[in-house]
């Protein structure tokens, strides 16, 4: 039967190391269970014969090959008919407990774990393997003992005092956790990892000179660590001594004088201590260094940006953005930050610039590609709002949104075919979205007017009134396009002349209103509403109607010499040298 112990012993000491350190699972519920007997009595039954150790050490070694091929089932089997034939072998029974853990049975693997420590209290894995089940239950007290057990009745055992620490943490039992700590550093001396362990704990109790003094321990003890300086001056912050932390701060730069987490703190420091220049210094050279990552800029990006706008820390905002792209060229993240902070300062074309770049890098994000054909429209560069949303629907094809961006990037380069195929797509997959729907008609109304398709673009206009009666673009549009059709010239009326009411100073609408009454023959009202607009306005077209109205009133001079402004402004119509040099009315 030695030979039985012996490999037992082996094998058992291997499987025990690979789960001894994996005992303590982070939980904070106090254990309800009942502390259960580690030391219970064992089975009592006759002493096996010779023939039956042989029968029991065959079917371990057997059970033990299908262990090690992970067929913890079959292993179990052949352990149970062992267990049946040599009940009180104690690495038996500890195999048998860390298979049903390995089937993750942990329930029934106890009785097996503390039959083991009952046959053999002089083990430590037997205790390892007890605690570890007691764990995977959170029956913290149980397991808790377990180890003290285990302290107590194996000689040398101290090095489990971090296991016994690290399950009272787990279970916020932060007194016990310290007084272990004492018993560890009377074993081995004053540890790094204990002094920090210790601050922590004082923090989680909101005891923050006692962390403050395991702090001033970790700085005197390792003199040349930056991160226990950088440590202590968060401590010194939360505890509002903000002079204390900035002189550790500076120490840690004597130590580190590039470290940005040093610079980021005195920043924040100088900042709230009112010093903003030296506040802007700091960030900037923490910005500056390549080693604070760029996660961590950008979330100090998304700040600055939830300032904004404010003249106050514009200026900085802008070059902290341009130091974030010189120190991290190939992040997609750091060209779209930059846009996000610039479009909100009104520097449109630098971050479309910059949103065109991190699309380069990452062309995944929907919200990017949105706003880069926003920011074109805004530029109103049509081109290019043409070919950003080409791309953006090679990726996103059922997005409406670059639909609609296509469509009036067509229609504005006069493409209208293009621009009513790609609107009609969209206002397709708008379907659902009354709002979508509607800015769709809108711009398929004035597109279907282009190519003269009148009855779909009087019925795409139509379609928007219902939705929203009063949409200026609509009303403006539709009447003016009805007053030049000749066509439902009281529907134009009553439109341009809502229009007015509503909008009585804006010179394009007055202009709409004055040409449909021109159109209706009311020349003197239509020259009232026109005097108006071009005391506001010197647009070529109201410019030109004017003169319109002044040769149907007939006042050709007063007409050619408005013509003749209209002509200066460039952007008059196709007739306007012949009504100069005929000083004759054509339309």
């Amino acid at each position: 039967m030695n030979t039985f112990r012996n490999i037992l012993f082996a094998t058992c000491c291997v499987s025990m190391l690979a789960a001894a350190d994996a005992h303590a699972q982070s939980s904070k519920k106090k254990a309800k269970a009942a502390k259960e007997a580690a030391t219970a009595q064992a089975p009592m039954v006759k002493e096996p014969s010779e023939q039956e150790r042989q029968i029991s050490e065959a079917l371990f070694l057997d059970g033990l090959k299908y262990f090690m091929l992970e067929d913890y089932q079959q292993a179990l089997q052949l352990f149970q008919k062992a267990h049946t034939v040599t009940p009180n072998n104690a690495g038996l029974n500890y195999k048998i407990g860390e298979t049903y853990l390995f089937l993750k049975d942990a329930r029934a693997a106890v009785p097996f774990a503390q039959a083991a420590v009952a046959l053999d209290s002089k083990n430590p894995y037997y205790y390892l393997l007890l605690a570890q089940l007691h764990t995977d239950q959170k029956q913290f007290d149980a397991a808790a003992q377990a180890y003290n057990d285990l302290l107590r009745n194996v000689p040398d055992s101290e090095e489990y005092l971090f296991n016994l620490a690290d399950l009272y943490l787990a279970q916020s039992r932060y007194d016990d956790a310290l007084k272990t700590y004492e018993r560890i550093e009377k074993q081995f001396g004053e540890l790094e990892q204990l002094t920090v362990s210790r601050q922590q704990i004082y923090l989680r109790q909101k005891n923050i000179e006692k962390a403050i003094q395991e702090g001033e321990k970790l700085i005197a003890n390792y003199p040349t660590e930056p991160r226990y300086f950088l440590a202590q001056a968060e401590l010194y912050n939360a505890s509002q001594k903000p002079d204390q932390a900035i002189s550790v701060l500076e120490k840690a730069l004597n130590l580190d004088p590039n470290n940005p987490f040093a610079h980021l703190m005195l920043s924040d420091l100088y900042r709230q201590k009112g010093n903003q220049a030296e506040s802007e210094k700091r960030v900037k050279l923490a910005f500056a260094s390549a080693e604070l990552d760029i996660d961590t800029k950008v979330r100090i990006l998304v700040d600055f940006i939830r300032q904004l706008p404010n003249p106050a820390i514009e200026e900085v905002s802008l070059e902290l953005v341009d130091l974030t792209i010189k120190n991290h060229p190939q992040e997609a993240k750091a060209y779209a930050v930059a846009g996000d902070l610039q479009t909100i300062v009104g520097k449109k074309e630098k971050a479309r610039n910059n949103y065109l770049e991190a699309v380069k890098l990452d062309d995944s994000h929907f919200k990017i590609w949105q706003q880069i054909v926003l920011l074109d429209a805004e530029l109103a560069q049509a081109d290019s709002l043409v070919i950003h949303s080409d791309k953006a629907l090679e990726l996103f094809p059922n997005q409406a949104v670059f639909w609609f961006y296509n469509g009036t990037g067509h229609m504005i380069e006069k493409n209208y075919t293009k621009a009513v195929k790609a609107l009609e797509q969209g206002k397709r997959l708008s379907v659902g979205e009354p709002e979508l729907v509607a800015q769709f008609n809108l711009q398929l109304g004035d597109s279907y007017n282009s190519l003269k398709e009148h009855a779909k673009s009087d019925a795409a206009y139509e379609a928007v009134l219902a939705h929203d009666a009063n949409n200026a673009h609509v009303l403006n549009n539709y009447s003016y396009f009805l007053s030049l059709r000749g066509e439902h010239m009281q529907k134009a009326r009553t439109m341009s002349e809502r229009l007015v009411k509503q909008h009585p100073t804006n010179p394009t609408y007055l202009d709409t209103y004055a040409w449909v009454l021109y159109r209706l023959g009311e020349y003197t009202e239509a020259r009232k509403y026109l005097e108006q607009a071009v005391a506001i306005s010197d647009d070529a077209t109201i410019v030109e109607h004017y003169g319109d109205v002044l040769y149907k009133l007939g006042k050709k001079e007063e007409a050619v010499s408005q013509w003749q402004k209209a002509k200066l402004k460039g952007e008059a119509s196709a007739h306007i040298d012949r009504k100069i040099k005929d000083k004759k009315l054509y339309e």
